[in-house]
């Protein structure tokens, strides 16, 4: 039988990667995108989108219908990222409930194969030095943090579907970064601050961060490799956030950065961070939740994904030197007009412009360097 993929969170950064990497392949692919999504991301894709809200249990139908003959394999990609303080209750209803939605169509449906797209913040951190590995009782009360919560209960009601016969598979990616991100999510704004010079300190702490495109293989591999009911990790390795910012100069040709800042001062200042980028409509780079991931353990295992999927990562270098070509191609590393405003206003006070522009800026510790933070 003729299989066919449908792909939730269709123009998201992971989503219009799978999307793309099957359509490669020669397989045929339906997207799930919220209506009059305005994204470039599928741009020159020949295969169908359906518009909907996956928060909307009958909108969801129209995903399923119309595919009489064909093997349904679902790949659920849809979600939020969220790394802020405060509790968004759409947060709760797309991870969860739109993930319960997209169980009960894929019941309702027949659907051969759900593969779904969790998170490595869906494990319990263990302490410092002991490696992080696949487990199967989730609990978002043993987890920190409203994204790992939500993550965690989410990741539970897809394991339990499988009592009542869905054949289910879970991957937990760490920390994604990549080309394909036409939403600019936290990491790619960092390399997108960084090669506009807009970094000029750094913070201590890091993250096992891996390549998109890793994570879109070892999800490919899930659906005909995976076995019915388990989880796999999809990590890298870890970098300190100064080692990837390295990274990051040696492959655009400018300057390291030298200066780093202590963590209790970062604390300190997080709110004013998650201020700064709400009044830019901009995901924060910099905030408590994410902080306390910087300094939680990151030490992640993917050798059930290397076993058992055929799992590989590739070189952080070859990662970073392709999303910055993608940022060049879509035009992305240009100022703001407001930011262009900002550095040349005669009108707003040296000591107003490092504080507005204090992930611009921290000049009156650091010589006028220019700054924005990454968690």
């Amino acid at each position: 039988m003729e299989r066919i993929f449908l792909v939730t969170g269709a123009t998201g950064h992971l989503g219009n990667t799978v999307a793309k990497a099957l359509k490669a392949k020669g397989e045929k692919v339906r997207g799930f995108v919220m209506p009059k999504d305005m994204s470039t991301a599928l741009v020159g894709l020949d295969f169908d989108v359906i518009e909907g809200n996956i928060c909307d249990i009958d909108s969801l139908d129209q995903l399923f219908q119309g595919l009489q003959g064909y093997e349904l394999i679902v790949i659920h990609t849809a979600g939020i990222v969220n790394i802020a303080t405060k509790h968004d209750d759409l947060v709760y209803d797309v991870n969860v409930n739109g993930t319960r939605n997209i169980i009960k169509k894929c019941l309702k449906y027949k659907v051969k194969r759900l593969v779904y797209i969790s998170s490595v913040h869906a494990i319990p951190e263990k302490p410092r030095g002991e490696v992080i590995e696949e487990i199967w009782d989730f609990n978002p009360d043993v987890v920190k943090g409203l994204y790992a919560k939500t993550k965690a209960e989410a990741t539970r009601l897809v394991l339990e579907s499988v009592k009542d016969g869905l054949d289910v598979v879970v991957v937990h990616p760490s920390g994604i970064i990549g080309p394909n991100d036409y939403g600019l999510g936290n990491l790619t704004q960092l390399v997108l601050d960084f090669i506009d010079g807009r970094l000029g300190v750094t913070i201590k702490g890091g993250y096992d961060f891996v390549d998109i495109r890793d994570v879109t293989k070892g999800i490919l591999a899930a659906v005909d490799k995976g076995r019915k009911g388990e989880c796999y990790i999809l990590s890298n390795q870890f970098y300190t956030v100064k080692e990837f910012l390295d990274l990051l100069a040696e492959i655009s040709n400018k300057k390291k950065i030298k200066v780093v800042i202590p963590m209790w001062f970062a604390v300190w200042t997080a709110p004013i961070s998650e201020y700064w980028y709400k009044l830019r409509k901009k995901p924060p780079l910099f905030t408590v939740y994410s902080l306390f991931t910087l300094t939680s353990n990151a030490c992640f295992s993917h050798k059930k994904a290397d076993r058992e999927l055929g799992y590989t990562t590739r070189d952080m270098r070859d990662t970073l030197r392709e999303t910055v070509a993608f940022l060049r191609s879509e035009h992305r590393m240009r100022k703001t007009k407001f930011t262009e405003y900002i550095d040349s206003s005669r009108f707003v006070s040296d000591s107003y412009k490092n504080l507005t522009s204090f992930y611009i800026s921290l000049s009156s510790l650091f010589k006028r360097s220019q700054a924005y933070y990454y968690e």
